[in-house]
């Protein structure tokens, strides 16, 4: 597996290190809004479960998104009583604006974030985590849905689930089982490129980013979990759920026109099947000729039905002619998008007239068959035309398939030098064959223009102490670690997403800290 990298390019997916370091390896976000009476055991309970369980440094982040209760007091209290806890506050609502501000912000390589409720057992953490520190998957996610998950909630929810995971499954060709569950996690290398794509700041912030993922060839892993549904959630399932169409509307757009540059992302964590090269096999020859012969099908019947509607207004030779460039267009648009993958409009015109070529050699071909049809019989039946079309088709469809992979749609990487370095320059972004591992200069500003840096080796934990070290504080217990407030709109050096969060500033090993003074 690769794992060397040039200037500017992201680094190849490999195994954290073992050993001491500053910095923890697992940031777990929890983001909450007015959840004054469920934070505190949420995060004492998560806390003790990291402490005897996980045996790497962690930290857990309150992300605090303008809660308007006493969420805030609680999130300090927890922060001056925990070491490993952190606080922070943004003044906009939005669970994907404070998931993407904070992950974008921590300096922990694995980044993780669950519901506050904690309806998913925490027995799954560390299987959710271990896939990404291995450097084996790119995400991971919590599955209600899989076969050996154990789920207890009511009907109404369970319908909603699968019902959407259906329409993202019909709609954007999803393959992952379950967008919905709050239970994720991500390399830190990963999203500092992934996020900065992701639009959405609600509900959909999930969905979207593992569309975007699986678009771009990243690998997700999936842990069945056992999950009891919280019957007190504050979720509005007719809002959410309405919310969530619009975005699987506004992604579908963007993925049917190309308008998502997944070029920034496509395949650059680690080796790939699909990048070596294997002498005397065509890359990508059996996708080819399943697409072709699907296109090739549905374009057939097209003609046929085409030129018996155009036989009934003039003779063979012109219905022949017409079906057959009406199909010819249909067909080169086709197998551009579906068979070679071409996306975008860059190169249209040329290939249609590319494929007029072809489709003046396929008419030669039939004309050809119709005019010694004619000549052995003055009056064929329709039925007898249709025959010898269909034949001359068959041979025209195989010297147009030979041609398009040969002329019009050629891989144009096998002409280039391959090297043992990651690619920095920029192929055909509109050739999904094409390995691409380009510069992302819309990343986080403090990653664009600098060398990626290898992570040190992993934190080793120390041993938890013995007794318990949570008071129990009222709330207006003053504290000095106030939570730092970001507002939506303030000014910001460099623009890394749509929306106007501005960036938080990781917490480094070597801040000054009060408590451990």
């Amino acid at each position: 597996m690769r794992t060397d990298s040039s200037p500017g390019t992201l680094p190849a997916r490999e195994h954290l290190p073992a050993g001491d370091a500053g910095t923890p390896v697992l940031d777990v976000v929890i983001p909450v809004y007015n959840e004054e009476k469920d934070l505190q055991p949420c995060v004492l309970r998560l806390h003790e479960h990291l402490e005897r369980t996980f045996p790497y440094a962690f930290r857990i982040t309150i992300a605090d998104n303008a809660s308007t209760d006493t969420t805030p007091l609680v999130s300090r209290r927890l922060e001056a009583e925990i070491p490993e806890v952190r606080a922070f506050r943004l003044e906009q609502k939005g669970r994907g604006r404070a998931l993407r501000t904070v992950w974008s912000a921590s300096d922990a390589p694995v980044l993780a974030y669950m519901d506050v409720d904690l309806s998913t057992d925490l027995n799954a953490l560390l299987p959710l985590v271990a896939p990404l520190i291995s450097g084996h998957s790119d995400l991971a996610i919590g599955s209600r849905l899989a076969r050996s998950s154990r789920v207890v909630r009511g009907p109404k929810r369970e319908f909603i689930s699968r019902a959407y995971n259906l329409i993202l499954r019909g709609s954007l060709q999803a393959r992952f089982s379950d967008a919905q569950c709050g239970f994720k996690a991500i390399r830190r290398d990963v999203a500092q490129v992934l996020l900065p794509l992701v639009e959405d700041t609600g509900w959909f912030f999930d969905t979207e980013m593992l569309v975007i993922a699986e678009r771009a060839g990243l690998r997700i892993h999936e842990v069945p979990v056992d999950w009891v549904d919280d019957p007190n959630s504050t979720v509005h399932i007719v809002k959410t759920a309405t919310e969530d169409l619009k975005g699987v509307w506004r992604v579908g757009k963007a993925l049917a026109g190309g308008s998502l540059p997944l070029d920034r992302i496509t395949r650059p964590f680690g080796d790939d099947p699909r990048d070596r090269e294997i002498q005397d096999v065509p890359k990508g020859l059996a996708r080819q000729l399943v697409g072709f012969c699907v296109v090739g099908g549905l374009s057939t019947l097209f003609y046929l039905v085409l030129y018996s509607a155009f036989r009934q207004f003039g003779g063979s030779q012109i219905a022949n002619a017409l079906a057959l460039l009406v199909s010819a267009v249909a067909n080169t648009a086709a197998n551009r998008r579906l068979t070679f993958g071409v996306r975008g409009r860059g190169g249209a015109v040329r290939h249609q007239a590319q494929g007029l070529v072809v489709f003046g050699i396929g008419l030669a071909l039939t004309s050809g068959s119709l005019a010694a049809l004619n000549a052995a019989s003055n009056d064929p039946a329709h039925s007898t035309e249709l025959a010898v079309l269909i034949a001359a088709n068959l041979a025209a469809t195989v010297l147009r398939f030979l041609l398009f992979r040969a002329w019009v749609f050629p891989d144009r990487e096998d002409d280039q030098p391959r090297t043992d370095q990651p690619r920095t320059d920029h192929p055909r972004t509109d050739h999904p064959q094409s390995t691409v591992v380009a510069t992302h200069t819309t990343a986080a500003p403090q990653q664009s223009s600098a060398p990626q840096q290898s992570y040190g080796p992993l934190p080793q934990r120390p041993t938890p102490p013995q007794t318990p070290r949570y008071a129990t504080t009222p709330y207006s217990t003053p504290s000095p670690y106030d939570t730092t407030e970001f507002r939506a709109g303030e000014a910001a050096e460099q623009r890394t997403w749509k929306d106007a969060t501005m960036r938080l500033d990781p917490v480094r090993p070597t801040d000054t800290d009060p408590r451990n003074s």
